[in-house]
């Protein structure tokens, strides 16, 4: 276990770039450094987390923990990697209130970078994800339903209907044949996976309905966004928004200007939760409310690689379940698009100059290749450059 935690939060210290940089970082640490599998059992491990809801390269992280050290591992592996940006996240929104007066230029920057990355995200994921007129259209049906049922409701309402048209209307992804990997997990142990994961997930909101307390309802909330999110990363974005803006847990700029400094830490984005978990005008709130969010988005993840790992081989053969995921991952992509209108753009872009600040960002990263820390930097200097200059 010692090895495993050193070894991730060395990674949760260094890991700039996204999730896709991420599995770079674990395969050039693991495959070539560590030898802890070879290239075919680290490419199955991706393959099994693309596959499932939640944060993948987390979740390759939980799988590679498991493979070295039993499920003692893999919370090794998680708390490793996850720990360093959730800290410097928890302790921005400890700072937030210091800065909000006199750093409003700087603030506003930061919901400006937002922008620019889930731009980005939508730009990349589009191409990868819908490259055929049948996915593009799921993704263009999926942007309209959530734009017209906005909320947790038109998301998955999207999501499963993307999961059902791909089932009927596609081809099955070609897959290489799963290697032997070796697992220290029963089937035992993966079935109570499962009915947990289940469990909780229905359980939690009629708990939560009977029994009003804060930490239990901020424990649903951010555990129901964890479990349902296909695609990870930036798809967060907008079931998280959906979970504490409308009630007024969070206003909308301290939420955008936190997912704007999310993308300037190390790390897996999902420790964003953190920030709102301690900034919550809501429930324990700090530090405590932290902690718990963070525990509740990522408890899904660990749940799902537990109960998959010892059935991967049979469950990626399955025709239809291939299909589903193509048609699910079309739909994410239209969500994504939809937020990135609603609130991203519309809240964040009320000027000339924001327009020019969120061009040039999304250029730093799209077509420069630069590291979202720069593009994250250069909004919060030109959002404050411009407050104070007065431009319009």
């Amino acid at each position: 276990m010692g090895e495993v935690f050193t070894a991730f939060l060395k990674l949760g210290c260094t890991s700039f770039g996204g999730p896709v940089a991420h599995l770079g970082y674990f395969r050039q640490e693991f495959v070539e450094r560590r030898k802890w599998l070879d290239d075919r059992a680290y490419a199955d491990l991706v393959a099994l987390c693309n596959f499932l809801p939640g944060p993948a390269s987390s979740q390759v992280g939980i799988a590679l923990g498991i493979s070295r050290a039993g499920l003692a591992g893999g919370l090794a592996a998680w708390l490793g990697f996850t720990l360093p940006s959730a800290v410097a996240l928890v302790l921005f929104a400890y700072g937030l209130p210091a800065f909000g007066a006199r750093g409003a230029g700087w603030l506003h920057g930061l919901k400006i970078a937002a922008v620019a990355v889930v731009a980005q995200a939508v730009w990349t994921m589009w191409r990868t994800l819908c490259p055929d007129r049948e996915r593009a259209s799921f993704a263009a049906a999926a942007t309209l339903l959530a734009l017209a049922f906005p909320g947790a409701l038109g998301q998955l309402g999207a999501i499963a209907a993307g999961g059902l048209a791909g089932s009927w209307l596609l081809e099955p992804a070609s897959t290489h044949a799963a290697p032997e990997s070796s697992f220290p997990v029963g089937k035992r142990a993966a079935a109570a996976a499962w009915t947990l994961f289940f469990a909780l997930l229905l359980l939690l909101p009629v708990a939560a309905r009977l029994l009003p307390l804060p930490a239990l309802q901020i424990f649903d909330s951010f555990y129901r966004s964890g479990a349902l999110v296909f695609g990870g990363g930036h798809v967060v974005l907008p079931l998280l928004r959906s979970e504490v803006v409308p009630p007024g847990w969070v206003s909308d700029d301290a939420f955008l200007a936190g997912y704007g400094a999310a993308q300037a830490v190390p790390g897996p984005l999902f420790t964003f939760s953190a920030y709102l978990g301690a900034v919550m005008r809501f429930g324990p709130g700090g530090a405590e409310g932290g902690a718990l969010a963070l525990a509740a988005i990522f408890l899904p993840a660990f749940l799902l690689v537990t109960g998959a790992l010892p059935y991967w081989s049979e469950l990626r053969a399955r025709p239809a379940m291939q299909r589903a995921l193509a048609g699910i991952n079309a739909a994410v992509v239209g969500i994504l698009l939809a937020a990135l209108y609603d609130p991203v753009i519309s809240t964040s872009v009320t000027t000339k100059a924001d327009a020019g600040i969120a061009l040039a960002a999304f250029g730093m990263l799209a077509f420069w290749k630069l590291s979202p820390l720069v593009a994250v930097a250069f909004c919060a200097l030109a959002g404050a450059l411009a407050a104070m200059a007065g431009i319009p």
